[in-house]
């Protein structure tokens, strides 16, 4: 196999691998979100912002897939910039419902 085609299968290796992680910790944020509603125990500022954060993501995901496009970046690292602010999002609040 080419270096070329161990490059391509590395990283589309690492992004369904950056993929499944922020999936499992989306499912994680959702769990411990609902269950904090269902006992009463989210705040009004906390439901607002689960609204707003996917609004501020979205922009983030968007302009950084926009600049990887622009600098010539293939479909991965364009795939891979769009994910990062959904990743770092997702993973600052499991975090942050761990406590």
């Amino acid at each position: 196999m080419s270096d070329r085609n161990q490059r391509a299968i590395r990283a589309w290796t690492n992004l369904a691998t950056a993929y499944s992680r922020m999936n499992l910790a989306a499912a994680e944020v959702i769990m411990r979100r609902t269950h904090r509603m269902a006992i009463g125990m989210m705040t009004p500022p906390e439901a607002a912002g689960m609204v707003l954060e996917k609004a501020t993501a979205f922009a983030t995901a968007a302009e950084r897939a926009a600049v990887a496009a622009a600098s010539g970046g293939d479909m991965t690292k364009i795939a891979s910039a769009a994910l990062r602010p959904y990743d770092a999002k997702t993973r600052s609040n499991v975090r942050k419902l761990r406590k």
